[in-house]
């Protein structure tokens, strides 16, 4: 049962039944709540038609006012705070003049024999429309002027004829009520309202319910775009969930993780073929060239001894083509080194050192250079710096394919390399920064990629030495540069 209840569908059927039936509820009792005020107060125009009608047939036996025989009376029914009151009784003889009237606002005229003279009902225009159907009054009804009043929508009281069968003939008695309808349009409006926030209230939890459903829908649909431009080092929180939007979520996470496993082991296959293909090129290039090579060396040396010209003129000549030849020899057989060196693990010799020890070692291969070029090199130690654990002659390479790049980087205009040193955890941190050229942006993430190089006699393995060299110490390196600004090299080494 526990497992249903954590369904998405279960919950929302759940909760769209909950609402229904709180919506019902609260209907219901507005309903019966509604009902019961209607009835009473029906109760209490019944009642107050019956004591009106009591109190008009007392009046047509006697000729007191009404309203000093209620008075007299006692009659406590027609109190403010009752919603249904007696507003005034009029008693209509047979020729449909005011007998007599509660509010005594119709009293009686005499004439000049001192006879009364009553008013006429035809001449009372304020009265409230009248209740009784004509099926009840017979043709009594159309004597009545208040059967359709023109302000009868507007009226608060209303007006219910009784006939009485008298030794005079059909009287009527009027007993007009003062009903509060304000309170009854209060009431429906309460109704209205209560309906209203209910409805309200339904349709925020359903534009609730439809938010959290479409939420992770939406999520998931950016999330396999990006999968679509080959990103998969993200995963989706709504895992978390319980529901089945959590598994399809859960399921997700788990594509995208094999998915850049996948890529992982595809990028190390594909370096290794790299790897391959460079260590049999190498050592075709070990085998068939560097022996020639020795032998072109050897011969420059013995031509240099033997056959140099007497000739003071030519024999400046002579030495500068020779020391070229040598120069362009030695080239080349860096370039194999580099192709050895990246194609062939690298065994370490692992033990402490002092790393501002190596640093300056592989300055001094930079310094004459940067004398020449206007450069001006400093080494800032923030600390006392513990040892690291490291080859360090494996090392020295590292520095110094990093401190001849930065130099060859400022070699036209000159500029300031500043190397510092400092801990961090638990590593030591060398960063080593230039104001050359900088590198451009877009080739920011290619530089440690093999055979990559801006320059036109590079072999595009320097740097990726480095990087395998760092990565070897259980180290990392990080480069940040701008254009025409300078680069900045971070190294971090484990600490011993």
């Amino acid at each position: 049962m526990t497992k249903l209840l954590k369904l998405f569908r279960i919950q929302l059927l759940v909760i769209l039944a909950l609402l229904l039936l709180a919506t019902l509820s609260v209907q219901y009792y507005l309903n019966v709540k509604t009902q019961r005020e209607n009835q009473r107060i029906s109760e209490l125009q019944d009642q107050a038609l019956l004591a009106g009608f009591a109190i008009g047939v007392n009046g047509m036996q006697q000729t007191e006012d009404l309203g000093d025989f209620v008075k007299r009376e006692g009659l406590s029914f027609y109190t403010e705070k009752t919603k249904v009151k007696i507003q005034d009784i009029l008693i209509i003889n047979n020729d449909w003049r005011i007998f007599n009237s509660l509010s005594n606002k119709y009293p009686a005229a005499t004439d000049e024999n001192n006879d009364l003279v009553y008013r006429e009902l035809s001449d009372v225009k304020d009265l409230p429309p009248l209740i009784e159907t004509r099926e009840k009054l017979g043709e009594a009804y159309n004597k009545f002027p208040n059967i359709n009043p023109v302000n009868a929508n507007e009226s608060e009281s209303e007006a219910h004829a009784i006939p009485v069968q008298t030794s005079e003939g059909r009287w009527h008695i009027m007993v007009i009520l003062k009903t509060n309808k304000r309170e009854l349009d209060n009431l429906a409006s309460q109704s209205l309202a209560f309906t209203f926030s209910i409805l309200l209230f339904s349709t925020i939890i359903t534009m609730f319910l439809v938010w959290r459903f479409s939420r992770p829908i939406a999520n998931l649909s950016k999330a396999a775009r990006r999968v679509a431009d080959g990103v998969y080092d993200f995963r989706l929180d709504e895992a978390k969930r319980n529901d089945e939007i959590g598994q399809l979520a859960g399921q997700f996470n788990e594509m995208t993780a094999e998915l850049e496993r996948t890529r992982q082991l595809q990028e190390r296959l594909q370096e290794s073929e790299k790897s391959a293909v460079v260590g049999r090129l190498a050592s075709a290039i070990a085998h068939e060239i560097r022996n020639p090579l020795n032998y072109i060396n050897l011969s420059l040396d013995h031509l240099r001894k033997k056959f140099q010209p007497e000739d003071e003129s030519k024999q400046e000549n002579f030495d500068k083509l020779t020391k070229q030849l040598k120069i362009e020899v030695d080239r080349i057989n860096n370039q194999i080194t580099d192709f050895l060196r990246y194609s062939r693990p690298v065994k370490l010799n692992l033990q402490p050192i002092d790393i501002r020890k190596v640093v300056e070692d592989s300055l001094r291969i930079v310094e004459p250079q940067a004398a020449e070029t206007n450069i001006k090199i400093s080494v800032i130690e923030r600390e006392n710096l513990p040892q690291v654990l490291g080859d360090a002659e494996v090392l020295r390479s590292v520095f110094n394919n990093l401190f001849i790049n930065a130099t060859q980087a400022m070699e036209k205009n000159g500029g300031n390399l500043n190397i510092t040193l400092s801990t961090s955890e638990n590593s030591v941190k060398i960063e080593i920064k230039d104001t050359g050229n900088g590198i451009p942006e877009e080739n920011l993430e290619k530089i440690f990629e093999p055979y990559f190089s801006t320059k036109e006699t590079g072999t595009g393995l320097g740097l990726a030495i480095v990087k395998r060299i760092v990565d070897d110490h259980n180290g990392d390196i990080e480069v940040e540069s701008e254009e025409n600004l300078g680069t900045i090299f971070i190294v971090e080494l484990p600490q011993v």
